[in-house]
């Protein structure tokens, strides 16, 4: 290192930056990408510090001059207009000028002489109006002549200092000291439903029209108006290809299976095709293809689930032995947890010498799908292949197909969840669903919204899957399904559920496990939609708030609030504007009504300290009157949550500060 051609300006600690510019930060048009960085130099002299970005596809850089918060560390930002990737970093220089300036306008307070500032300056504005291709630089030479024209010393200080001046010089940087950060930083963007998406998960083998019967994908065409109505705007399929019949399991993942019973669809691949054919009694694909054709006009996607395994019968087996794992009796090796053993799935072995064409067949599994219309994959257990594969593999895809969308099925150990989120994952199942307590929902809301996590790691917060059936809903019963929705919903901005099984607040677990007994994983069911009972009026209420009030759309603006009671949480969210403002109140014991007093921050709101404000329950319809900080809720476990809309406020015209 030539220590003599070193800067005397220091730039580093650009935040946000992930893994030393390795993987991007994560936004969807509209949002900001705020930027910090320490910068510094010897001596006392002025720095001028710019953040520079632009979408990829450009070749000139904006500039925005980043302002110092104290301390060396200085601050600015920019908003995503468009869905395409953008770049970003930090220079930086000592301004000349700008020092000798400000000395002038010390010494004129003082009363004493700054003639020879102002020969600098004026020397140096007559040196940028000469520079070649500067077009400002007229603009420049008459300031000079101004100046020196100016007898008053007053009045000429001001001509020093003149803003206007001032930016005019930021537009040509003092190449003598100028400095830049040596990564250029990345924005992966994505369309809003990255950000801001409702997901209702079935089996659609279990929506025949006839009791017993196999449904189709015609049946679910039949489904899309009502969930439409209910406001989700993403219907998640489990796989849809051919089932295999080796080593099927039964019922209850019995490992024995008699005629009738349908399999897993986790189980994939037969003499009928593999991960680019659909199981028959579902239909064709044009079937799936109309399907896929009419959600849209309901505004709903279709998302399938992808999971790279085989059933014994896969055509991948026959045709490419060499990318799986066989015993040493010929046998081949199937899929296991122990003591878990999973007798109708064959891993994939990833380490096969094979692996280019592996890479390269699973590739165009998701382009296949994404031909006909498909443009959200929830993944099967991403964490159990390699981080690069997914890296690439989500690049080739979104490469070609940039509206789409990857959602990791992980509940692993954290920071492997956290690599695949930074792999290119736009979305990531979460522990939300092992999250009870009013401590364990606020240390692990404050971990993913006001870490370095809220740049790439994008939640969504699921409380039951088929797979998971947690222990608090099985003693909690109703109250507790109740409770979740509403903190699924309205605590991260991205939500699902696997819908029949949760309106209906099915609990009946395998004993000691948190496995739904009688699983649907393992038979067609009958589903009653309109079950007396059913939670769908609320499901419904939920999803129409969410969808009405910009303040629910995003999951990085919440601020928790103080309840003054441990069994009621309390949190606000606030749009960047102010328009929208969102008090939720959730009681968490499922037994026993609950109440105490919510504190909210007045001042921050926009609130007066004694004027009444009015608040509207987006749930039950009843409004509230108001007023300071302090006010009183009592929730009952058969309705535990408040979803309060602020209304009439006044609201500041800057930016809420509520975001990570």
């Amino acid at each position: 290192m030539n220590l003599l051609a070193s800067p005397r300006v220091i730039i580093e600690k650009v935040i946000p930056e992930i893994n030393s510019g390795e993987f991007p930060v994560k936004r969807v048009p509209g949002e900001n990408v705020t930027v910090k960085a320490h910068v510094y130099a010897d001596g006392h002299e002025v720095l001028s510090v710019q953040l520079l970005h632009k979408r990829q596809s450009e070749k000139a850089w904006k500039q925005a001059p980043m302002a110092a918060l104290g301390n060396d560390e200085w601050e600015a930002g920019f908003q995503i207009a468009a869905q395409e990737d953008y770049l970003y970093t930090v220079r930086a220089w000592i301004n000349s000028y700008a020092t000798h300036a400000e000395a002038a306008g010390k010494k004129q307070a003082a009363a004493q002489d700054f003639s020879a500032e102002t020969v600098f300056c004026t020397e140096f504005l007559k040196k940028r109006s000469r520079l070649p291709g500067f077009t400002r630089g007229p603009e420049c030479a008459l300031f000079a002549r101004k100046i020196e024209g100016e007898k008053d010393p007053a009045a000429r200080v001001r001509l020093l200092l003149d803003t206007r001046l001032a930016e005019l010089l930021l537009l040509r940087p003092e190449k003598e000291t100028l400095a830049r950060y040596p990564a250029e930083l990345r924005v992966s963007v994505d369309r809003e439903r990255g950000r801001f998406s409702s997901w209702y998960e079935i089996f659609p083998r279990s929506f025949s029209k006839e009791p017993g019967k196999h449904g189709t994908f015609r049946d679910c065409e039949r489904l899309l108006p009502e969930i439409a109505d209910l406001g989700f705007d993403v219907l998640y399929f489990p796989p849809i290809h051919p089932i295999g019949e080796t080593a099927r399991k039964g019922r209850n993942n019995s490992v024995q299976s008699f005629p009738g019973d349908p399999g897993s669809p986790w189980a994939i691949g037969s003499a009928r095709g593999g991960h680019k054919a659909v199981e028959p009694r579902l239909g064709t694909l044009a079937d799936f293809s109309r399907l896929v054709k009419k959600a849209g006009k309901y505004g709903i996607d279709i998302a399938l689930d992808i999971a790279f395994q085989c059933s014994p019968d896969h055509p991948y087996i026959k045709e490419h032995p060499a990318w799986f794992k066989w015993r040493p009796d010929g046998t081949i090796q199937h899929a296991e947890n122990p003591p878990k053993k999973y007798e109708d799935v064959v891993p994939i072995n990833f380490d096969t010498e094979d692996r280019k064409a592996l890479w390269d067949e699973l590739k165009s599994v998701f382009l296949f799908w994404a031909r006909r219309g498909v443009t959200i994959f929830r993944v099967d257990n991403p964490h159990t292949k390699p981080f690069p594969f997914w890296q690439w593999v989500i690049g080739e895809v979104r490469a070609q197909y940039p509206d789409a969308l990857f959602l990791a099925e992980a509940f692993t150990r954290p920071k492997v969840m956290h690599r695949l989120a930074k792999a290119g994952f736009n979305q990531s199942y979460t522990y939300f669903t092992w999250r009870d307590t009013k401590q364990e929902l606020t240390d692990y809301m404050t971990e993913l919204t006001r870490t370095g996590q809220a740049e790439y790691f994008r939640p969504n917060f699921w409380p039951n899957t088929p797979d998971i059936l947690s222990e608090v809903f099985q003693r909690g019963g109703r109250p507790v399904f109740l409770s979740r929705l509403v903190l699924a919903a309205t605590l991260s901005s991205n939500y699902g559920l696997y819908g029949p099984a949760y309106e209906q607040c099915v609990n009946e677990a395998v004993p000691g496990k948190e496995e739904y007994l009688n699983s649907e994983k393992y038979e067609i069911k009958e589903w009653n939609l309109n079950a007396p009972g059913s939670l769908r009026p609320l499901i419904k209420k939920l999803n129409a708030a969410r969808r009405g009030n910009a303040a629910l759309q995003s999951t990085n603006n919440i601020r928790f609030l103080e309840t003054e009671n441990q069994n009621l949480i309390a949190y606000v969210k606030a749009s960047r504007d102010g328009s929208s403002v969102i008090i939720t109140a959730v009681n968490l014991d499922c037994r026993n009504r609950q109440s105490g007093w919510v504190h909210l921050p007045l001042s921050e709101l926009g609130l007066p300290n004694e004027s009444p404000y009015k608040v509207h329950d987006l749930l039950t319809g009843q409004s509230y009157v108001w007023s300071g900080g302090r006010n009183y809720v009592e929730l009952d476990p058969a309705l535990p949550a408040h979803l309060l809309k602020l209304e009439g406020h006044l609201h500041r015209e800057q930016d809420f500060d509520f975001y990570a």
